[in-house]
């Protein structure tokens, strides 16, 4: 078994433990060693969004103090869900090892489906309604940021 992996599965077992949210632990690695880990804390923290690659990256970058991690690799005992897939991806994770599938999730009451059919154009959007307005008062931060030569792209 990938070293690894087996970190992520401790991160998964220790949430569980602690009731924090649900089953999945990830880690993150670089030069080959764990610098960040994480599992779901969405329940002990009231947080949607604190699944656990999530948690890991939000470590990994207060450590590295950059929010470029692009000579990090992230163990995952999950596949990622369309929101961490996001994460890693603004984060700059190049590799992403997971075990378990979104399918295997979803058996067990993840599912994700729902989200992967909408961002894919083969469901409508009937659970949550997005609307645009104010486009040209919105603009105006834009328009700001795009003129200042000393920013930071991400």
């Amino acid at each position: 078994m990938d070293e690894f992996m087996k970190e992520a599965i401790k991160e998964a077992f220790e949430g569980i433990g602690l009731r924090a949210g649900g089953p999945f632990g990830a880690v993150i690695v670089k030069d080959n060693k764990v610098i960040a880990r994480g599992h779901n804390k969405v329940i002990e923290t009231n947080d949607p969004t604190a699944h656990a690659e999530i948690v890991a990256i939000r470590e990994a970058t207060k450590l590295l103090g950059r929010f470029d991690l692009s000579d990090c690799i992230l163990y995952t005992t999950c596949e990622p869900c369309p929101m961490c897939y996001s994460a890693a991806h603004w984060a700059k994770i190049p590799l992403i090892y997971y075990g378990a599938t979104q399918d295997d999730a979803k058996d067990i009451g993840f599912d994700d489906s729902y989200i992967y059919e909408v961002l894919q154009n083969k469901h409508s959007n009937e659970k949550m309604k997005i609307c645009q307005i104010d486009r040209e008062q919105c603009l105006e931060p834009f328009r700001k940021y795009e003129e200042d030569e000393e920013r930071i792209l991400y």
